[in-house]
C-alpha cells in the first residue's frame, strides 16, 4: 500500500442508496473492506444518498419503470457525488448498473456473488404451477413478466413495485396471488420469514449480474483502487464481463426483457441467454462456453447472432 490508509479521522466515503437493501450491500463492503486492512469499521463512511428512482415525490410507485426512465435511476446521483468528490466509492447492485460508466468512473471491483436464482413468493402456494388458470401475478420486472407469459399466457401480470415489505402487504390484501424477488437480497437481509422457493436457472434465468454487489470509484484513484482490489473477487468478474458484454451487445435496458448467466467450472465459462418479446409470445435462447479468458467476447458473439435470430422490431411492444 503506498497510499495513507483511511481512519476515523479521514475516512473513505461509500456512497449508497438508502434501500434497507442498499444500505445492506454498503455495511457487507465496509466490512470486507475493515477486515481486508485491519482497520476499525469507522474509518470507513457510509453516505446515504437519494437517487431520482427513491424520491417518492418524483416517481409514481404504480407507474411501470419504462415508462419513467432507464437504470440509470437508481445511480446518477451516487455518480454525480462521486465526480464532485463527496464520496470515494459507490456500491450498488450490478444488475441495476448501466453497462457504460460515466466518463471519470469506472465499475472494475466486484464481491463474491450471491444466489442468482429468482424466488417463487406467495402466502399459500409454492411454485409457478400452483398457479390457477389466469392467476394475478405481480412484478414490476419485465423480464420476469415476459418470461411468466412465454410459460403461462393465460396469466395475469400487474405492476407490483416497492421494497420487499410493500410487496408482501400487497399480497396479504390480494392484489395478487405471487410475486417474484431476488434470492440474493432476502439472503442478505436475512429475511428467512419470507414464503421464498428458489426457482432453477433453467426454468427462470435470471436478469444480467443479478447478486452481485459491484464497487464504482474514479478513475484516476488510484488510493482506493489500492484499497478495493484487497476485496475484489475475481471469478465474479470473469463472469460478469461475458454477462455484461452480452447485454451491451443487445442494447439491454429497463425496456427489453433479456436473461443471461455465465457459470464457471475450471477453466471454461457456461453462458447462458435469452431475449424475449415484451408480450412473451417468443423467445431466442442460446448456450455456449468457452475459456474463461474469452468470455467478454463470446458474449457480444453470442448476442450478435440472437439478434439476427430475433430480426428487426422483436423487442416492440405490441398493443
Amino acid at each position: 500500500m503506498t497510499h495513507a490508509l483511511p481512519s476515523p479521522s479521514d475516512p473513505l466515503k461509500i456512497g449508497t442508496r438508502g434501500s434497507p437493501l442498499a444500505l445492506a450491500q454498503a455495511y457487507e463492503t465496509r466490512k470486507r473492506l475493515a477486515e481486508a486492512h485491519e482497520l476499525p469499521l469507522d474509518a470507513f463512511e457510509i453516505t446515504v444518498i437519494m437517487t431520482s428512482g427513491d424520491n417518492r415525490k418524483l416517481i409514481d410507485a404504480d407507474r411501470p419503470l419504462k415508462e419513467i426512465g432507464n437504470k440509470g435511476l437508481f445511480t446518477k446521483e451516487i455518480e454525480e457525488a462521486m465526480l464532485r468528490g463527496d464520496i470515494d466509492i459507490a456500491v450498488h447492485s450490478t444488475k441495476d448498473m448501466p453497462v457504460a460508466q460515466p466518463e471519470g468512473l469506472v465499475l472494475d471491483v466486484f464481491l463474491p456473488r450471491e444466489d442468482v436464482r429468482d424466488a417463487f413468493i406467495s402466502p399459500g402456494l409454492t411454485a409457478l404451477d400452483d398457479l390457477a388458470e389466469g392467476a394475478v401475478v405481480g412484478t414490476s420486472s419485465l423480464r420476469r413478466r415476459a418470461q411468466l407469459l412465454n410459460r403461462r399466457p393465460d396469466l395475469t401480470v400487474v405492476e407490483f413495485r416497492g421494497n420487499v415489505q410493500t410487496r408482501l402487504r400487497k399480497l396479504s390484501e390480494g392484489v395478487a396471488e405471487c410475486t417474484f424477488l431476488a434470492l440474493a437480497g432476502l439472503n442478505r437481509l436475512d429475511m428467512d420469514e419470507v414464503p421464498a422457493t428458489p426457482i432453477s436457472p433453467d426454468d427462470m434465468l435470471p436478469a444480467i449480474a443479478q447478486g452481485a454487489i459491484g464497487i464504482e470509484r474514479r478513475g484516476d484513484d488510484a488510493r482506493a483502487g489500492e484499497l478495493l482490489a484487497r476485496i475484489h473477487h475475481a471469478e465474479t468478474e470473469h463472469r460478469l464481463a461475458a454477462e455484461r458484454a452480452f447485454l451491451a451487445a443487445l442494447d439491454g435496458s429497463c425496456e427489453t426483457p433479456i436473461a443471461g448467466l455465465a457459470e464457471i467450472e475450471g477453466d471454461t465459462l457456461r453462458l447462458r441467454g435469452q431475449v424475449l418479446r415484451p408480450d412473451g409470445s417468443e423467445d431466442v435462447f442460446e448456450e455456449r462456453s468457452c475459456p474463461v479468458a474469452d468470455g467478454a467476447e463470446l458474449g457480444r458473439d453470442m448476442a450478435a447472432d440472437m439478434l439476427k435470430q430475433a430480426g428487426e422490431g422483436f423487442f416492440e411492444w405490441r398493443d
